[in-house]
């Protein structure tokens, strides 16, 4: 079963296109699976639509996964069977009809404008990590990429054009699959950037990588790599010292531990699209959603625009009431 999933997973990366976190997921619900069969010494290819039940339903729920991770348990396992059905491994698709469990549509949660205003002040401009920082974030806050995206950033990335008569820089970003987009950088994000790629210190790391590009987004520090082979890919930074930077500058700027994690900055750019009457296409591709229906739920963090409009048409705004005078003088 092991060899299948590995088999599998390969295609759906490979072919499909899929990313490789998406295959880590598939692969740990997958391999629980196993665990699961093998517990109850059932053959994978012999297994029941209601065996598969048991397992994506009160199997895990056991293992204390909510129903949205259920959902790509769920997922993973239809997948895994159709394959081996559409390779003729097995005699039928068993988990055609496996449902999905009912999850809630969260609403997600932005980073405030102030807040987000609060976490680039805590940069040290005076100092290379302060102003490479400063760069990610207004990249994170200012183009709504994703972290990885974030992180697989290089120099070639980088596109210099002509706006106007004036020269703008452009990142490509990939992500999710090796799904490209060519993102417009915003002039404040620009600023940052082109210090933190003309700085000083960056010219003296080696970060050059086989094919002759080069590491944008560096680390100062990796205890893990001896210093002889601190170079090339080596240097870039992960996503867990992203992480780390954010929940360290949120914590001395005051800002709630639930905004401090980089989908909590995407989520500030989506509200503000959404703030400013962007078209749901061109919000889509900024983002670089597959669903047009993940783009719609920023109108819902859209709080400014949806204050004008409710103070616009709501009922109590048309009629008389004891504290009309009042709204009355606040207004003028």
């Amino acid at each position: 079963m092991l060899d299948h999933i590995e088999q599998w997973l390969q295609k759906k990366v490979l072919n499909e296109g899929k990313s490789d976190e998406t295959a880590k997921k598939y692969r740990y619900y997958l391999h629980l699976l196993n665990d699961f069969f093998t517990e109850l010494d059932i053959n994978y290819l012999l297994a029941t639509n209601k065996q598969l039940e048991s397992f994506v339903g009160l199997y895990l729920h056991k293992k204390k996964l909510a129903p949205r991770s259920r959902r790509t348990a769920v997922a993973a396992v239809k997948g895994f069977y159709n394959y081996l059905d559409s390779e003729h491994i097995c005699q039928s698709n068993v988990a055609a009809s496996l449902p999905y469990p009912a999850s809630a549509n969260r609403i997600p949660v932005a980073m405030g404008l102030k807040n987000y205003e609060r976490l680039l002040q805590q940069c040290d401009l005076d100092t290379f990590t302060g102003i490479r920082d400063a760069a990610m974030l207004a990249l994170m806050g200012g183009c709504g990429i994703r972290l990885a995206g974030l992180t697989g950033l290089n120099q070639g990335n980088v596109i210099v054009y002509d706006y106007n008569g004036t020269e703008r820089l452009a990142i490509k970003v990939i992500e999710k699959g090796k799904k490209e987009r060519v993102l417009p950088v915003p002039l404040e994000a620009q600023v940052y950037l082109r210090v933190y790629i003309g700085h000083p210190e960056l010219k003296h790391i080696n970060r050059t990588l086989p094919n002759g590009d080069q590491v944008l987004f560096v680390s100062t520090q990796n205890r893990n790599v001896n210093e002889w082979d601190y170079y090339g890919e080596a240097r870039r930074i992960s996503r867990r010292s992203v992480q780390k930077m954010l929940t360290k500058l949120g914590e001395r700027a005051g800002v709630p531990a639930n905004q401090c994690h980089p989908h909590a900055l995407r989520h500030l750019t989506g509200a503000e699209y959404a703030e400013e009457d962007l078209d749901i296409l061109t919000r889509q591709i900024l983002l670089g959603h597959k669903d047009p229906k993940a783009t719609e739920i920023y109108t819902q963090l859209a709080l400014r625009k949806l204050t004008s409009q409710v103070d616009k048409a709501n009922p109590l705004g048309k009629v008389k009431t004891a504290v009309t005078p009042l709204i009355d003088a606040l207004r003028s």
